[in-house]
């Protein structure tokens, strides 16, 4: 009996974890629409609400990409869902993906 009380224990906290690390990511992750995609200088540019991760209020943002393949993967127009970090003092584009 002990041993059934500690796997239902040790599979609650692996439940919240995963409860808490979708709650980040959907939390961390904001809406928006591409405005511009300019490869060659590695920017896309966002429309998008507020960003607490990095301090910015709604307005359109030229952001460095992590992942510069990501720039051939989108239009202005696209609606997305992507994350934003400082990587080397700049704001940049971490994860990027289509809205459905």
């Amino acid at each position: 009996m002990k041993r059934i009380s500690t796997v239902v224990k040790s599979l609650t906290f692996a439940l919240a974890a995963a409860a808490f690390a979708v709650a980040a990511y959907a939390q961390a992750t904001i809406e928006g629409e591409v405005v511009k995609v300019d490869k060659s200088l590695g920017k896309i540019t966002l429309s998008h609400g507020a960003i607490k991760s990095v301090d910015l209020p709604p307005m359109k943002t030229a952001f460095h990409v992590q992942d510069k393949a990501v720039l051939d993967r989108y239009n202005p127009g696209d609606k997305v869902r992507f994350a934003v970090e400082k990587v080397g003092g700049y704001n940049t584009v971490t994860s990027i993906e289509p809205l459905k």
